[in-house]
Formats: structure tokens, C-alpha cells, sequence
């Protein structure tokens, strides 16, 4: 692959990079809910497209859904107590205590 003999200049990256330039997409109207959609789609908030509706869209409560979330939900399972190991600290305690009386 070729590699360039001379650093390109500011000047001339930004008229090269001039026409990349972003489009803003078509946008229109739905009839039935008078959403604004891109052209040439179907509707997604009521699933209508030129005549008729192409797909159904069913309105589920927000609320209730969240509600029974919450009803699922089963109890946490608790982990059973490890069996302590032997500390050999309250040992030492117990016969200081006994060399001292």
C-alpha cells in the first residue's frame, strides 16, 4: 500500500470532508393515530400502514405488569451456617487465666 510523501493540510481535509454531510430522514403522518413515523413504514404505535393495519398492537397497563412482577418474586433462599473451626485464641485465654489464680 502506498504511504503519503507530505501531511495533508487542515484546509484540505475539510473541503474533502465537506459533502459527507448527514440527511435528515423523511417523515410523516400517521392517518389512524397521527403519530410521526418515517415514510413507507408501519405505524409502531397503533401497527397501521396505508389502508389497514398490517400488524396488532395489544395496550397492556403498565401498572399491572409491574404489580405482578412483584407477586412472583419468590423468597430469597438462605445459606445454612457454616460449622465454625475450633480457635485455638480462647484456649490460651482459659489457662492464663487458670496460671493466674
Amino acid at each position: 500500500m502506498a504511504t503519503p510523501k507530505k501531511r495533508t493540510g487542515k484546509a484540505s481535509q475539510a473541503t474533502r470532508r465537506a459533502n459527507w454531510r448527514g440527511s435528515i430522514p423523511a417523515t410523516t403522518t400517521c392517518p389512524n393515530c397521527k403519530a410521526i413515523i418515517p415514510t413507507h413504514t408501519v405505524c409502531p404505535e397503533c401497527g397501521y400502514y396505508k389502508d389497514g393495519f398490517a400488524s396488532i398492537k395489544k395496550e397492556q397497563p403498565v401498572e399491572e405488569t409491574k404489580t405482578e412482577e412483584v407477586k412472583t418474586e419468590e423468597p430469597k433462599k438462605t445459606k445454612k451456617p457454616r460449622a465454625k473451626k475450633a480457635e485455638s485464641a480462647p484456649e490460651t485465654e482459659t489457662k492464663a487465666e487458670s496460671e493466674e489464680e
